[in-house]
């Protein structure tokens, strides 16, 4: 039986590396669910993962006539997986390392961060980016903002996962950096260093 499978398995591949469509939707069916769990674990996201795995299956068919000899396409699959997870992982670790760089060198120089932002003026240009969001992530916003609450707080109180928490503090963030930058280009960058700081 397990040679059968290993047959079938590179059978699969043959087809695909000679353009079959209908062959790497199965070999996308056999693989989507694992894989995506493999890098879930890892990357403890389920877009990200979901975003590797796209890629990966994306990269596979682009380059699908250099996979006619490939043996045991599911190891290959979990090496393609694992080695564009670590990928991201690493981009992730050196962008936030160069954050908190950015974010020490604000805080040596500039005393008065946070004071920037409770402004009055700040205060009023970040009520009206809220004022365009639905209800739901202005109410996230300002459980996270102004009441201090935690990710874990925030998803009891709605019944949200912590990561669909994160994602939809990071969407409003980024609104409200967009809304600033029509102002000051400054202030949306002291807006951004300073809630990034206070995102899991």
């Amino acid at each position: 039986m397990q040679n059968e499978s290993l047959y079938n398995e590179n059978d699969l591949l043959r087809q695909v590396a000679e353009g079959n469509q209908l062959a790497f939707r199965r070999l996308f069916d056999r693989y989507n669910k694992r894989l995506f769990t493999f890098a879930e674990e890892m990357l403890k996201s389920a877009a990200d993962a979901e975003e590797i795995v796209q890629e990966c299956f994306t990269k596979l068919w682009v380059d699908r006539a250099n996979f006619g000899e490939i043996e045991h396409a599911g190891n290959y699959l979990y090496r393609m997986v694992r080695n564009k997870t670590l990928d991201h992982i690493r981009k992730v670790a050196r962008e936030q390392k160069l954050i908190s760089q950015v974010w020490a060198n604000i805080s040596k120089t500039d005393e008065g961060l946070q004071e920037e932002i409770q402004k009055k003026e700040t205060q009023e240009l970040i009520e009206q980016a809220l004022s365009a969001l639905s209800a739901q992530k202005q109410h996230i916003y300002r459980l996270s903002r102004e009441n201090d609450y935690s990710h874990e707080q925030i998803a009891d109180l709605t019944g949200l996962s912590k990561s669909r928490i994160n994602n939809i503090l990071v969407e409003t963030l980024k609104h409200i950096k967009t809304h600033l930058e029509g102002h000051s280009g400054t202030l949306a960058t002291i807006f951004w260093l300073y809630s990034w700081d206070r995102l899991l």
